[in-house]
């Protein structure tokens, strides 16, 4: 779905702290009504990249094109409130940027929470909590959306609500939305396109829809299953237990390491058992 110039771009942008490198040569765009998911395993370099990309952190190597006038609404992994602090919605919602109270309430009713307005934060569930971050970003009236992995703390009902409501946000705005995911293997349904992270870009490709896997239906139900999809991996490469880039040749040899591993295991077992009889 991409629609005139990029909203926003990385060209091999790379990160090093303290002589370690967590981002290397990645390269990405996000264009207008597009929604583009980032996955990969805990430790990958997602969130570092979320804030190469917003510009929170200075990069080490590569450059970032944002589009002239880019309006940025951001939902963050982690936000920590003090539970002893008295913080209603409407307060959080202006913490950061002044708004009329017709506009918190007009952006509150798009996620769905605009009953919430006056409750206050501690008293909110998972869900509710992370439909307000979603309201708060919408005050901006952003022209992107990036949203660090917005369905955590939510069971899983909730989650493909949320994943819907974010669908809807981008047909109805017409806004990017560059979303990060803890999960390797379940992405949107609605994800145009799927980037696979491990310090570097592992795979990128579009994903497969759930509705296919009759199996996915049975399990979690019609509504549930039409808002999620599978990514097919095909990495042309493997990782080491370290972390480091496996060529095909080495990738080959770790299998069949692993398999005779494997084996060993079996004979020993089989050895153990007919010593105990």
């Amino acid at each position: 779905m991409s629609k005139g110039k990029p909203l926003i771009q990385a060209v091999e942008i790379g990160l090093t702290l303290g002589g370690n490198s967590l981002i290397e040569n990645v390269s990405l765009e996000v264009n207008p009504g597009e929604i583009v998911c980032i996955i990969g395993p805990n430790g990958a370099g997602k969130t570092s990249l979320i804030r190469l990309l917003l510009g929170l952190e200075p990069l080490s190597s590569g450059k970032i094109i944002r589009k002239k006038g880019l309006q940025i609404g951001y939902v963050p992994q982690k936000m920590s409130i003090d539970p002893t602090l008295p913080m209603p919605v409407h307060r959080l919602m202006t913490l950061t940027i002044h708004r009329p109270i017709e506009k918190i309430v007009a952006a509150l009713k798009e996620t769905g929470v605009e009953h919430l307005i006056d409750v206050q934060v501690s008293k909110l569930s998972g869900g509710e909590f992370q439909r307000v971050l979603l309201a708060r970003a919408l005050l901006r009236e952003p022209s992107l959306l990036v949203l660090d992995e917005p369905v955590q703390g939510v069971d899983f009902t909730g989650e493909a609500e949320l994943y819907e409501l974010i669908s809807k946000i981008r047909t109805d705005y017409g806004c990017g939305v560059l979303l990060v995911s803890h999960d390797l293997h379940v992405v949107m349904a609605a994800t145009d396109r799927v980037i696979c992270l491990n310090g570097h870009v592992c795979c990128a490709g579009s994903p497969e829809t759930v509705s296919r896997h009759p199996e996915f239906a049975e399990l979690f139900g019609g509504v549930t299953s039409q808002a999620y999809a599978f990514y097919t991996h095909h990495h042309s490469h493997g990782h080491s237990l370290s972390g480091k880039i496996l060529s095909k040749e080495e990738k080959v040899k770790q299998k069949a390491s692993k398999k005779q591993r494997a084996k060993k295991g079996r004979h020993h077992s089989k050895q153990d058992c007919n010593h105990d009889h």
